[in-house]
């Protein structure tokens, strides 16, 4: 079993960094390739970009950095929602390397 994960999803880029300097100076984490989607309905949306913040640690520290990113990404542009895994297995592990941002 690997480390603790959260994983929050938030609206645009400049969100995702905002949220990832949040968590990263609220708890003792480290921080995954962020990752896209591309909703089927961007026009809808405020920002028409999704990204993916994952943060590895124990199950304390990620949580506190979600809280605390979730709070920033909330006066930029908002959150989609948020996740905490408490221990992720070797395929999952693989899956956090991957990227969107890596395609074209």
């Amino acid at each position: 079993m690997g480390k603790a994960t959260g994983i929050i999803e938030v609206y645009g880029l400049v969100a995702a960094f905002v949220a990832c300097d949040a968590g990263c100076k609220a708890a003792d984490v480290t921080v995954e390739n962020f990752d896209k989607n591309k909703p089927g309905n961007p026009d809808s949306l405020k920002v028409p970009l999704i990204v993916a913040v994952k943060f590895r640690g124990t199950v304390d520290n990620v949580t506190a950095a979600v809280e605390a990113a979730k709070e920033a990404a909330n006066r930029v542009s908002g959150v989609v929602t948020t996740h905490i895994l408490t221990s992720t297995e070797p395929d999952t592990e693989h899956m956090l390397k991957l990227s969107g941002f890596d395609k074209n």
